[in-house]
């Protein structure tokens, strides 16, 4: 699998307005309806808040990575969000997340969605990524950095 099919420079925000939990998950889910990836915005965002109410995806170095599965997508999709200042996700650190990477695949197929997280982790553990990722300023700059 690569990271190149599900995240797209469409799929990419550099620049995250929400102040909660919440409203980040919201926001990343706009973006993937945006990019007409989604047939029903509702369900997607209540099984990603489904899915972050029975642990939290907030991870450890200032990364989230909310996910859930429903049908309202055909395949798995993805969207990449950096929050400027971060905000409380709940991570393992107890740190703000500002790298928040969606995914969000049909209740039916579980293995691609395991391996795009194992393929976008690689770069993501890599202080040097991470802090290149939080000055990008282009969404071309962030997938290059994502994808090599």
């Amino acid at each position: 699998m690569s990271a190149k099919k599900p995240l797209t420079v469409e799929t990419i925000s550099l620049d995250l307005q929400g102040a909660t939990k919440e409203a980040i998950l919201a926001e990343m889910v706009d973006l993937l309806v945006a990019s007409g990836h989604i047939r029903d915005r509702d369900a997607v965002l209540k099984a990603i808040v489904d899915r972050e109410k029975r642990m939290s995806t907030g991870m450890q170095n200032g990364i989230a990575i909310p996910h859930g599965k429903t049908d309202s997508v055909d395949c798995l999709v993805a969207a990449l969000g950096i929050k400027r200042g971060g905000v409380d996700f709940e991570a393992l650190d107890g740190q703000p997340s500002n790298i928040f990477v969606m995914t969000v695949s049909p209740d039916s197929r579980t293995g691609p969605h395991i391996q795009f997280l194992a393929e976008i982790s690689r770069p993501l553990n890599d202080a040097a990524v991470r802090a290149k990722l939080l000055a990008a300023t282009t969404r071309e700059d962030v997938l290059k950095l994502l994808l090599g």
